[in-house]
């Protein structure tokens, strides 16, 4: 288990290296389902010390209990950024106490089920497409 100790991962090889085994097959399988199935212009980077998926704003994350400060104690949360928005007509997702994020948490790759993952993130890209119509608050300047 990593400390509390401010850490920075840079890579995935890095956080990987510091995953057990269980948490790192986990991760790379719920990846692998994510990647497949976001179009060209969603990106994914390490943000938070863990693997971030995003477009026009944040779809989704995974985050393994063995990174600090991800709100779980053992195996590996996938969380949708706006899942209080989707459907989730299967009622796959947990809504915990955060308003916003709707999450999954596995502890085996038995857990995963692809449709049903495949299936939310369709609706999340989908979601997202949305945003990029979006227009930017706009500030307002003090007169005096």
């Amino acid at each position: 288990m990593i400390p509390d100790s401010p850490i920075r991962i840079k890579s995935y090889a890095e956080l990987f290296d510091l995953l057990p085994e269980n948490e790192r097959i986990i991760v790379d399988v719920l990846r692998q389902i994510i990647k497949d199935k976001l179009p060209e212009r969603c990106k994914e980077k390490i943000s938070y010390n863990v693997p971030y998926f995003y477009g026009y704003k944040g779809i989704c994350i995974l985050w393994p209990a063995t990174i600090p400060r991800g709100g779980i104690k053992s195996g590996v949360l996938l969380g949708f950024w706006y899942g209080c928005r989707l459907m989730d007509v299967d009622q796959y997702l947990t809504h915990g106490t955060n308003k916003q994020i709707f999450y999954k948490i596995y502890q085996s790759i038995d857990e995963i089920d692809e449709s049903a993952v495949v299936k939310l993130i369709r609706e999340a890209v989908a979601l997202d497409e949305l945003f990029k119509y979006s227009k930017p608050k706009s500030r307002k300047l003090n007169q005096q």
